[in-house]
């Protein structure tokens, strides 16, 4: 397994969860880190990235302010903080990895590597 994804879990709206996505040396070394979910009936949309050694963050506007991605790289571990979630952030979330060029940060189609997916549940 080349990414091992965390942490989801059912919290009330408000609240706050942070995601944990493991990855190989060789992966985390040396691509973008990016977090995706999906909700049931819709497609899978870019939630945030961060460069290789965390250079550079990016966020989609529907979560700017509330998540906050972060790397460690002595664990090759990147973190998604969740705060003040809502229920319409429920979706699956996704981390992935790949050689992703900056104007395509938040397309899925330069992520390579995906991992197993972890269920985010906000009730109201």
């Amino acid at each position: 397994v080349q990414l091992q994804a965390s942490g989801g879990g059912l919290v009330q709206a408000g609240g706050s969860l942070r995601l944990s996505c493991v990855a190989s040396e060789r992966i985390f070394s040396r691509y973008v880190m990016g977090w995706f979910r999906q909700a049931p009936g819709k497609e899978r949309e870019f939630v945030a990235a961060t460069g290789r050694n965390g250079a550079g963050r990016y966020y989609a506007d529907s979560v700017k302010g509330r998540f906050t991605i972060s790397r460690d790289n002595a664990k090759n571990t990147d973190y998604l903080q969740m705060n003040t979630l809502k229920p319409e952030d429920t979706a699956v979330y996704y981390c992935a990895a790949g050689p992703v060029i900056l104007s395509a940060i938040r397309s899925t189609t330069g992520y390579h590597v995906w991992g197993q997916g972890t269920q985010v549940t906000v009730s109201s």
